[in-house]
C-alpha cells in the first residue's frame, strides 16, 4: 500500500465521511450530553468491523473503538463532538460553533480509511472520543484512568484561522475559594459578624498585588460567585472561582500554591473559614512531539497545504489535548477555514465554514493527513519510541 492507494480510499468514502459531519452538526448536543453523536459514530464505527467499548471508564458519552491489524503500535485518533450554547437569533440554540463536528468526521474518516486496509497493516488502528472538550474536559478524565497509557501516537486536527503546527496552549487550574463567616446586623451589631465577603475581597486584593511578579505567560482571572444577599446583614457566606493558567504545569503548581496562600491571608485576617477545591478538571500545556509534527507537516505538504504559521502562536486558552500529550506522543494543529477575513471559533460566523461545501476541501485534506500520517508510524514505529 501507497499513500496514493490510502488518498484514493479516502476519495471513495468521501461522501460517508461528509454525512458523519452532517449529522453530529445537525444534532448538536452540549457537552457530557452529545448522547445522539455518540451513539451514531459508535454504530458507524462497528459496521466497519471496530470493536466498541462504550460507555469508556465511566464516562456515559465517551467511547474506544479498535481493530487490530496485526502486532505493532496502537495510532488514536481523537474525535470531539460536543457543542456550544448561545447561538442563534435568540441566543439559545446550541450549535457547532467550534467545529467539532469536523473533528469528528475527520478522525472517523481517517479511521475508516486506514480500515480499507488492515490486511497491510501493522499494528491497531484506535479510535477514542471524549465528551465536554468545551467545558468539563473528557480527555482529562480519561488521561487520569489511565486511557492513553498504552497509545503510541496521538493525532487530531482543528479547524482555525490559519494553518497552524505550532498552537500552543496553557496548563490551567480551576479553584473554588469558599469562606463561612457569621451573620449578623450590619448597622445594630457589626461586632458579632465575621465577614466572608471581606474575606474574598482581600483574596483579590492579595492576587491583584501578586500580578507584579508573575510570568508574562501567566493569567489569574477570577469571578465572585458569591457575596451575601442584603446590606444589612454580615455576609456569613462567599465564594469565588478562579481560572489560573501558565505556560508550563511546574510554574503553574508554584502560582497556583501562591494563589492559595493569598485566600489562607484572608481566612487569618478576617476569621472566616477557608475551603477550597478544584471545580472542573486541571489541564495541562501541549507538549509536542517533534517526530510526529514532523511527519504530519510533510504529509500536509504532499497534500497541498504550505502556508503555515511561521512562529509559535502566543498561548493563550487551554485545552484538554495537552493532558493527552503527557501521556503519549502526540499532535494536533489547525488548518484554515479558508473565511477571509479571517474568522475565528466560537464566532456565530464560524458556522458557516464548519460543514457543508464550504468545509468539505479541509475536511478532506484533514481526513487524508491523518491516515497518512498513522501510516507513517505503522510502517515506522521507531519514530514513537
Amino acid at each position: 500500500m501507497n499513500k496514493e492507494e490510502l488518498y484514493l480510499a479516502e476519495d471513495n468514502l468521501a461522501a460517508e465521511i461528509e454525512e458523519i459531519s452532517e449529522f453530529v452538526f445537525n444534532h448538536a448536543e452540549l457537552g457530557s450530553e452529545e448522547f445522539k453523536s455518540c451513539k451514531y459514530l459508535v454504530e458507524k464505527l462497528k459496521e466497519h468491523g471496530f470493536t466498541v467499548t462504550c460507555p469508556y471508564l465511566n464516562l456515559d458519552t465517551a467511547f474506544r473503538a479498535e481493530l487490530y491489524c496485526g502486532e505493532g503500535p496502537k495510532v488514536a485518533v481523537l474525535p470531539e463532538y460536543d457543542a456550544l450554547p448561545g447561538y442563534g437569533p435568540n441566543k439559545d440554540e446550541v450549535a457547532h460553533a467550534c467545529g467539532h463536528n469536523w473533528i469528528a468526521a475527520s478522525t472517523l474518516g481517517a479511521a475508516l480509511t486506514l480500515a480499507k486496509f488492515k490486511d497491510q497493516i501493522n499494528g491497531t488502528i484506535v479510535v477514542i472520543g471524549a465528551p465536554a472538550e468545551e467545558t468539563t474536559g473528557g480527555k482529562c478524565d480519561i488521561a487520569n484512568r489511565g486511557g492513553y497509557d498504552d497509545i503510541d501516537a496521538a493525532l487530531q486536527f482543528h479547524l482555525g484561522a490559519e494553518n497552524n503546527m505550532n498552537i500552543m496552549t496553557l496548563a490551567m487550574d480551576s479553584i473554588e475559594f469558599r469562606f463561612q463567616g457569621t451573620a449578623s446586623h450590619a448597622a445594630a451589631y457589626p461586632e458579632k459578624g465575621v465577614n466572608a465577603l471581606d474575606a474574598v475581597n482581600l483574596m483579590f486584593a492579595g492576587i491583584n498585588a501578586m500580578r507584579q511578579q508573575t510570568r508574562n505567560d501567566a493569567r489569574v482571572a477570577g469571578i465572585i460567585t458569591s457575596g451575601g444577599a442584603a446590606c444589612n446583614i454580615i455576609p456569613d457566606y462567599a465564594a469565588c472561582q478562579f481560572y489560573i493558567r501558565a505556560k508550563d504545569r511546574a510554574y503553574l503548581e508554584e502560582l497556583t500554591q501562591k494563589v492559595i496562600n493569598c485566600a489562607k491571608g484572608a481566612e487569618l485576617m478576617t476569621g472566616a473559614k477557608l475551603e477550597y477545591f478544584n471545580f472542573e478538571n486541571s489541564y495541562d500545556d501541549l507538549v509536542y512531539h517533534d517526530g510526529l509534527r514532523a511527519l504530519m507537516r510533510k504529509n500536509l505538504n504532499d497534500l497541498g497545504v504550505t502556508d503555515f504559521v511561521d512562529s509559535d502562536e502566543e498561548a493563550s486558552g487551554s485545552s484538554d489535548i495537552g493532558n493527552v500529550s503527557h501521556v503519549c506522543p502526540t499532535v494536533y494543529c489547525e488548518l484554515d477555514t479558508g473565511a477571509r477575513p479571517k474568522v475565528f471559533a466560537h464566532h456565530e460566523t464560524f458556522l458557516k465554514y464548519v460543514h457543508g461545501k464550504m468545509a468539505r476541501h479541509t475536511l478532506h485534506t484533514a481526513t487524508k493527513a491523518l491516515a497518512a500520517t498513522a501510516l507513517d508510524v505503522f510502517e515506522n514505529p521507531d519514530i514513537v519510541k
